[in-house]
């Protein structure tokens, strides 16, 4: 399925050089003068390889068309995390490295969608946001508002995340999954 530069997305499986590449990050870059680009940073499905490169935003690029089953996460083991198929009980594990941006919001017993390349599992795609507990942040200072402020906190299964100044330790927070970000109170 072919796509224009400017839809590339982190987690897309994209057909370059007759290599399967997954895009780990991208950024629209817009410059003063010439054309509009996309800046993709990709990595190798084979060889685990990562490389830079820059599409003009005119350009064409080949998406792989994969398969989606709904799996359940049920645990990790060393550096294999194992997931389940809900409806065949069929189990998978999947190596850390090809979960790198999944790996701060997994939770046992969250339901995800794992897609396939001719039976063989690529990626890992979680909902656009998730339910986590805030573990640690700094106290809340009496009298403080909600403002353009925020303070570090973290999540419980161990991610950095940036939180409003009133929260506290032990509260649940949902989470924007593609950019980590605090959304609101859950």
């Amino acid at each position: 399925m072919q796509l224009n530069a400017p839809s590339i997305r982190q987690g897309m499986i994209l057909e370059i050089d007759n290599g399967l590449w997954k895009v780990m990050k991208t950024h629209h870059v817009t410059p003063g003068k010439g054309v509009a680009c996309m800046q993709v940073e990709i990595r190798n499905i084979e060889t685990g390889t990562k490389s830079n490169k820059r599409f003009n935003s005119t350009e064409r690029v080949e998406r792989v068309v994969l398969n989606q089953r709904n799996m359940q996460f049920l645990y990790q083991d060393g550096d294999d995390y194992h997931f389940m198929n809900t409806e065949t009980f069929d189990q998978i594990a999947l190596k850390a490295d090809m979960l790198e941006n999944v790996i701060p919001y997994l939770l046992p017993e969250m339901m995800v969608v794992v897609e396939f390349h001719e039976e063989r599992p690529l990626n890992v795609q979680l909902p656009q946001s998730v339910e986590l507990v805030v573990t640690e942040c700094d106290a809340a200072i009496k009298g403080q508002t909600a403002t353009g402020s925020f303070k570090p906190g973290k999540l419980e299964t161990g991610a950095p995340i940036m939180v409003p100044p009133y929260l506290e330790a032990g509260t649940k927070v949902r989470v924007n999954t593609e950019t980590g970000e605090y959304i609101e109170r859950a």
